[in-house]
């Protein structure tokens, strides 16, 4: 049996839960922006494949993914603090986001690939702990040894 495994986004879910509740593979959600829209209406097309031929579709949903040689947003963050810019994000406490490091993505990517229970399933995948925003950058400006200057602006 052959096996595709496809990177989606955690977009495909939506870009919030209601408080407390987290995203679930199964959620009925149609994205709206651009990038979500697409990865959700490859999901579906992978998946039609799938029934039509037989082959096994892993599809994996990661959020924010970290590792040596990041860009887009994390980078974005990184520059702002190496900077040493205030940032008007110290008051975002109530917030949780999910990250990935590469190293699990990869890990989770490399049991898929002949898990006999991976095939045709959907994964959402996370490090162990959620942060709020101004835990995120606090943690990322001590690991940078940048200056925090956060400002708490509710």
């Amino acid at each position: 049996m052959k096996r595709f495994i496809f990177i989606s986004t955690i977009k495909v879910n939506g870009e919030e839960t209601e408080i407390g509740q987290a995203f679930k593979a199964d959620d009925d959600y149609i994205p709206t922006d651009p990038y979500g829209l697409s990865k959700y209406e490859a999901e579906i097309g992978l998946r039609k494949i799938a029934q039509q031929t037989g082959l096994e579709v892993v599809i994996i949903r990661p959020p924010l993914v970290y590792g040596p040689g990041v860009k887009a947003n994390f980078a974005s963050m990184m520059k702002w603090l190496n900077k040493g810019l205030p940032l008007p994000l110290g008051g975002i406490n109530n917030n949780q986001r999910s990250i990935v490091s590469v190293d699990n993505l990869v890990d989770l990517i490399c049991t898929c690939i002949d898990h006999p229970e991976a095939a045709n399933e959907t994964f959402l995948v996370s490090d162990d702990e959620d942060l709020s925003t101004t835990q995120l950058l606090t943690r990322l400006s001590r690991a940078l040894e940048a200056p925090n200057r956060l400002l708490p602006i509710p």
